[in-house]
């Protein structure tokens, strides 16, 4: 039988945002005392929350609600046609696309050349595109597998004897590439550098070109199911620079910080951006709270989102204000004076007591694992009978496996934050990050990383669509290096080219929908197709479907 958890709530004068309850609902027992201690000698400790408040005898009732319609702008998931098989090489290509790598091979050129006239010794044949994509077949390769340096990977030892990389370039090459690989114009750079302690300089103009481009792309291929979630993620780096930060709770302790919103059920990296440090726009209402309002895109993403965040966004002002904008949020609470005090738990407290209170819209609930636990809620009511197991210590001194109650709030924070351990995973498990003394190439492999991951996540999710088998991450980042390594071969032409076809004999015949206005959720016929795509596409001046396609799908020899 499930346990019936001690309650015990509280009542506060409501915020100005209106609560958002359902009055039918049945009201919750009414609790039983919390335990009490005796009292200590010694200095009363003041503690962290001391608002004024009045406990009613009977608690208020523990209701469930009344939740917005969720009502995304897109249909959540891949915004790509599902009736179409997509190798490996072209969703990294979404990512990063021909424009993209056209823009970096331009800019390597132009910086190898600078540093040539600026007496640097070094041989220098102007990069390709083609070549391009052979280094980055190697990065994604080195990813996959490890060796101490660089130049392990060409040793001729024979317990170095990796001979693929030795059959795409030379090590010479590829450490030519690497040192000038340069993503930003060098003369844009320069003259950026003569701006530093003014408002003028941009502190990641470096990397603007290929952050913006991977940044749209994500956004761009895919929409967010109903749970989300934001955290911070860390590019390791020792570099010495001020963009680098200290964070003591995550694996990596220093390096550049990230603000991700991601989706929780498949991990996939949808808005991010480089953490600068406090900015002149800063809204007075902390880092977590800007950072969040930054990563949500109201008029993109849609209204009835459910937010998942750490303690150090969560904040009352943040959830009333995603209220206001249709949004909803839970997440982990410290223990802060500004905060609406939920009966205290001691350490005596029995394993699984639950204490809470409603303040208009929002929940507050403590709940007693191996320490205290705060939650805020806007999404949830405070018990629904859900159990988790535990082990505890029984009156004979035996340890025992048992089910204690569980706020709905701290059980779907675990299940839906999890979405952060899985996006951090796939990037850390294969990441292809080197080790560099130029902070900008960090991002570099940062941004190839997210650009393999999404193109993964959404490999799987297409799958699942048309009901196949994914292929494995592994496998998967093997067929994507094999692709690109082709195409470092391959001529820049291609062998077939893209031509708009009638279906039938006519306008009037063999009409099909359009792929693009399906995407935007318009059902247009059109008795166009692409003779080389086989898609059906829009061909007219008020509605050139078939351009877009092929932009979109880096066909550029139209």
């Amino acid at each position: 039988a499930t346990p019936t958890p001690t309650f015990e709530a509280t009542t506060y004068p409501a915020p100005e945002a209106p609560p958002t309850t359902n009055h039918n609902s049945t009201p919750a027992p009414i609790p039983s005392p919390a335990p009490t201690l005796p009292r200590k000698r010694g200095r009363p400790r003041k503690h962290a929350l001391k608002p004024n408040l009045i406990l009613k005898p009977t608690p208020d009732p523990d209701e469930e609600p009344l939740l917005p319609n969720f009502s995304p702008k897109r249909p959540p998931g891949p915004q790509l046609t599902t009736d179409r098989t997509y190798t490996p090489l072209q969703l990294f290509q979404l990512f990063l696309p021909n424009s993209a790598v056209k823009t970096i091979v331009r800019n390597t050129n132009s910086n190898a050349e600078k540093r040539v006239k600026a007496g640097k010794k070094f041989v220098w044949v102007p990069l390709t595109i083609a070549e391009f994509y052979s280094y980055v077949a190697l990065v994604v390769y080195m990813g996959l597998v490890k060796a101490k340096s660089i130049a392990d990977y060409w040793a001729r030892k024979r317990m170095y004897n990796f001979s693929y990389p030795q059959s795409i370039m030379s090590r010479a090459r590829f450490q030519a590439i690497s040192w000038n690989l340069h993503l930003c114009d060098p003369q844009e750079d320069e003259e950026n550098n003569k701006k530093k302690g003014t408002t003028g300089y941009d502190r990641l103009l470096k990397i603007k070109p290929l952050y913006t481009d991977v940044l749209s792309a994500c956004r761009k291929h895919f929409h967010p199911n109903r749970e989300i979630l934001v955290d911070e993620r860390m590019v390791a780096t020792k570099a010495r620079i001020g963009l680098k930060r200290y964070m003591n709770d995550k694996p990596i302790k220093w390096g550049y910080k990230l603000f991700v919103l991601a989706d929780s059920s498949c991990g996939y990296t949808w808005n991010f951006f480089v953490y600068e440090g406090k900015t002149s726009t800063s809204s007075g209402k902390g880092a977590g709270y800007d950072s969040v309002m930054r990563l949500l895109d109201h008029k993109v993403l849609g209204k009835g989102y459910m937010l998942y965040m750490d303690n150090f966004y969560t904040s009352p002002t943040l959830f009333l204000d995603l209220l206001q904008n249709g949004i909803l949020a839970c997440g982990t609470l410290r223990h802060v004076s500004s905060l609406p005090k939920v009966s205290d738990l001691s350490g005596r407290s029995e394993l699984g007591s639950i204490r809470w209170c409603r303040q208009g819209p929002l929940l507050f609930v403590k709940w007693m694992d191996a320490r205290e636990v705060l939650m805020c809620s806007s999404i949830h009511k405070a018990f629904k009978g859900d159990t988790v197991t535990r082990n505890a210590k029984g009156s004979d001194g035996v340890w025992r496996t048992r089910l204690i109650p569980v706020p709905s709030a701290v059980k779907d924070y675990s299940k839906y934050m999890g979405g952060v351990d899985l996006s951090d995973s796939l990037i850390e498990h294969y990441n292809v990050l080197h080790k560099t003394t130029k902070w900008y190439k960090t991002f570099f492999f940062h941004f190839l990383d997210i650009a393999v991951v999404n193109s993964f996540i959404l490999h799987q999710e297409l799958a699942k669509a048309q009901s196949k088998v994914p292929l494995n991450h592994k496998l998967f980042r093997e067929t994507l290096v094999s692709e690109l390594a082709r195409a470092g071969r391959a001529s820049p032409a291609q062998t077939e080219r893209c031509y708009p076809e009638y279906f039938g004999s006519d306008a009037t015949h063999g009409r099909r929908v359009c792929v693009m206005c399906k995407l935007q959720g318009n059902k247009v016929k059109t008795p166009i197709y692409c003779s080389h795509c086989k898609v059906a596409l829009c061909f007219v001046s008020s509605r050139n479907c078939f351009k877009k396609w092929h932009m979109d799908h880096h066909l550029e020899d139209l």
